[in-house]
């Protein structure tokens, strides 16, 4: 009994304080929503605020814009992660090489890869002065837009720049781990490459790849930092817009952007419900098999 809750006994007090803060956070945040923040003025609890929040034109276009940018940065980079994690595990020569490539941009923050972006991808960037020095355009002007655009082109490859490898990491271990035997029976009895993919690998790798869409999707969700830096400026991404609303000179503005502070950790708890939920399904499915 002592070893089985030792660890949570080593580990409450360092828990307690960062569940503390955390709690604490969101308590506050939650009060300010409501109207409630004392320090200006604000008595009165009033749903006034999210009324405002979610019937506005502004939000309701960030909040678009944020969903469109989460799902194409993290469906793009599920596809080439599990693609590029098979690629991987097919390869025999280069495996070595391959598996310490891709992981690189993992260590990469993401502000250092906005900026990667901006520097490479902006009309004054090193891919338009390439293709101006080569000829292919006569002028730096000609070069596409992808940084601040309303397609969110930049802020989508910064995601990508990331989500890859991640998602690309997170399958090739689970891949490495599938007993090979399932796969050489399979070629054995007349399949393909191709239909042990679909038919065998995929249907095990699933309950990780489910995993890691919504970690990285949960992220592009609710992250600031390459946003704020490669986003356009209108419509702004709900964290972006959040910041804005919480530097406003006037305080009264405060409960704005708690509302939409609320709206994002809503969202995340969702996620992670499904997560749960997720993983319940498989543990299910696995028992019955």
């Amino acid at each position: 009994m002592l070893k089985k809750f030792k660890p949570y006994v080593m580990l409450a007090p360092v828990m307690f304080i960062i569940l503390g803060i955390f709690t604490m956070g969101l308590a506050l945040g939650f009060f300010q929503s409501l109207g409630y923040f004392p320090a200006v003025g604000l008595k009165e609890f009033t749903l006034r605020y999210y009324k405002e929040v979610l019937t506005d034109i502004g939000f309701l276009d960030s909040l678009k814009f944020t969903l469109y940018t989460s799902f194409v940065s993290s469906t793009l980079a599920l596809i080439i992660g599990v693609l590029l994690a098979y690629s991987i595990f097919q390869s025999k020569s280069r495996k070595g090489v391959l598996y310490t490539i891709y992981k690189l941009p993992v260590i990469v923050p993401h502000s250092i890869a906005a900026l990667l972006v901006f520097n490479v991808l902006t009309q004054s960037g090193i891919l338009a002065r390439v293709l101006f020095y080569l000829g292919i355009i006569s002028e730096q002007t000609q070069f596409p837009s992808l940084i601040f655009d309303q397609n969110g082109i930049g802020i989508i490859i910064s995601y990508l720049w990331k989500g890859i490898p991640f998602i690309a990491m997170t399958v090739y271990t689970v891949l490495s781990n599938i007993n090979d035997k399932l796969t050489d029976a399979a070629l054995n009895l007349g399949a393909n490459r191709r239909q042990v993919f679909w038919k065998i690998l995929l249907p095990l790798l699933m309950p990780s790849i489910l995993s890691s869409y919504i970690i990285i999707f949960a992220f592009s969700f609710g992250a600031f930092e390459i946003p704020y830096l490669l986003g356009p400026t209108s419509p702004k991404l709900l964290p972006v817009k959040a910041y804005i609303e919480y530097i406003n000179p006037d305080l009264s503005h405060r409960p704005y952007s708690m509302v939409i502070n609320m709206v994002l950790a809503s969202y995340s708890l969702i996620l992670v419900w499904f997560y749960s939920k997720t993983f319940k399904l498989f543990s299910k499915f696995d028992e019955i098999s």
